[in-house]
């Protein structure tokens, strides 16, 4: 922190991390956070031009990076403001991220606002276009951690827990809920800078692993995998599944298999991002495919999408979350800050849901048109838009399809004007996004279903999926 402050970086200028999980990550995390600056976490499998889009929008002026992501780095920095290019490893062409430990401590007087300034500044998948830069405070996420320790009938991290951080850092549930949640709590956190089944089993079974956060996909291997039997997996006390549902018949099959508990929880970037957990201890009960009770000082409202109303107990309807940890709003988008927090401060998640008689809550669909891929969130309309500068498609809609591993895979059904195969579409949508990104299944039409006023029937061919799924 003294040594960025010496380059002139200061309260409310903005420092992008664009790196896998390392233990050095929670270092410049908070070195920033102390000066009253702005993280903006960036997804490490981005394209240069996915980069640069993210450091225009949030006026990122210091990069930090690793050696295998410089030339990328470089190549989206040109095109935007960055200053200085740090790496987490020395390489020449950049500035090693020792130089910025070695400095006398010495620091400016800071005052922050924790309620108006901004901490973190993580981007979320919309519905359409390029991703969102969703405004946490120091407020937001300091309430979120606060309201995690007022859950009643969970036992919750302690200095004596070894957590393993294979979540990415740069994803709200990994930097909140993995990094940010064990530290404050002075356990010791694992780093896995990129998911391997082995070398988890490894890690777990070297360091007697105690607490694990998770993606279903993720568990789907713990419950299924032939080679998980052969390593000593006896340490686990809880996992800890979010980012997508979880169903029972998963969830059982782990506990059973691993003789720890299984805890699931909901939430959103823009809400910092719990607002929901559940434990089998709370009741006798078992509901593992609930998403639990709200956390304390969580209001929760089930809402019909159509009138606007509250429905009743068991009847569906969109969650409305209001709380401490719900965002300030949208980077530079007042419009979409204004569709997604009401003038009462309700925040309209998209998500269906209801709620049973003991106040435990369900997610059953989405209002929202985004595609979750092992958690990550992927906007059809971006990958529309893609498709349809290809030289072959004459129409196109993407769609979340059912994936037993996965959750959902993006989908594409395409129009053709010209000669081509699912295949090479595929190869020449890998070129230019991120690996989650990836259209994975490709189904030619005749037309792609639209409303009078050329709008896409998603839902139309949702459901068409699904029973093609079902059957």
């Amino acid at each position: 922190a003294s040594s960025l402050s010496k380059r002139g970086f200061g309260q409310g200028d903005v420092f992008a991390i664009y790196s896998p999980n390392l233990p050095e990550y929670a270092v410049a995390f908070h070195a920033v956070s102390l000066l009253g600056g702005i993280v903006t976490t960036v997804n490490p499998l981005y394209t240069a031009h996915e980069l640069a889009h993210q450091l225009k929008d949030a006026g990122a002026k210091y990069l930090l990076t690793i050696s295998m992501f410089l030339e990328n780095a470089k190549t989206a920095a040109a095109e935007t403001s960055i200053e200085e290019i740090f790496t987490f490893d020395p390489i020449e062409g950049a500035t090693p991220f020792a130089t910025l430990l070695q400095s006398d401590g010495s620091l400016p007087e800071i005052n922050i606002n924790p309620a108006e300034d901004i901490v973190v500044l993580p981007y979320s998948s919309g519905t359409t276009g390029y991703p969102k830069g969703v405004m946490l405070t120091h407020r937001n996420i300091v309430a979120n951690l606060v309201q995690m320790d007022g859950i009643t009938g969970i036992d919750i991290t302690n200095e004596d827990d070894i957590i393993m951080g294979i979540l990415p850092f740069y994803h709200i549930y990994g930097m909140v809920v993995i990094m940010n949640m064990s530290l404050s709590r002075g356990a010791t956190i694992v780093t896995m800078p990129r998911f391997d089944m082995v070398q988890f089993l490894e890690l777990v079974q070297k360091h007697k692993v105690t607490r694990v956060n998770l993606v279903p996909p993720i568990l789907v291997g713990l419950a299924k995998h032939p080679i998980v039997d052969q390593y000593d997996l006896s340490s686990l006390v809880e996992l800890f599944s979010g980012a997508a549902p979880l169903g029972q018949a998963l969830a059982d099959e782990v506990k059973t298999r691993l003789n720890c508990r299984v805890v699931q929880g909901y939430g959103l970037t823009e809400t910092s991002p719990v607002t929901h957990v559940y434990n089998q201890t709370r009741t006798e009960s078992d509901k593992l495919s609930s998403i639990g009770p709200a956390l304390p000082n969580t209001e929760v409202m089930i809402v019909d999408p159509t009138s606007g109303e509250p429905v009743g107990t068991n009847e569906r309807g969109e969650l409305w979350i209001r709380g401490p940890q719900v965002m300030k709003g949208y980077l530079n988008n007042p419009d979409a800050t204004a569709a997604t927090v009401d003038e009462e401060g309700w925040l309209h998640t998209g998500d269906i849901g209801y709620v049973d008689d003991e106040g435990f809550f369900y997610i059953v669909d989405r209002l929202k048109e985004l595609i979750k891929y092992k958690g990550f969130q992927v906007a059809p309309a971006e990958l529309e838009a893609l498709l349809l500068s290809h030289p072959a498609i004459a129409d196109v809609a993407v769609i979340p399809s059912p994936d037993e591993e996965a959750g959902e895979v993006p989908k594409a059904f395409v129009v053709l004007k010209a000669e081509a195969t699912p295949e090479s579409i595929m190869e020449w949508v890998a070129e230019r996004v991120s690996p989650q990104k990836k259209v994975r299944r490709i189904e030619f039409v005749d037309e792609v279903p639209k409303s009078l006023s050329g709008k896409i029937l998603r839902r139309v061919l949702v459901e068409q999926e699904r029973a093609k799924s079902n059957n």
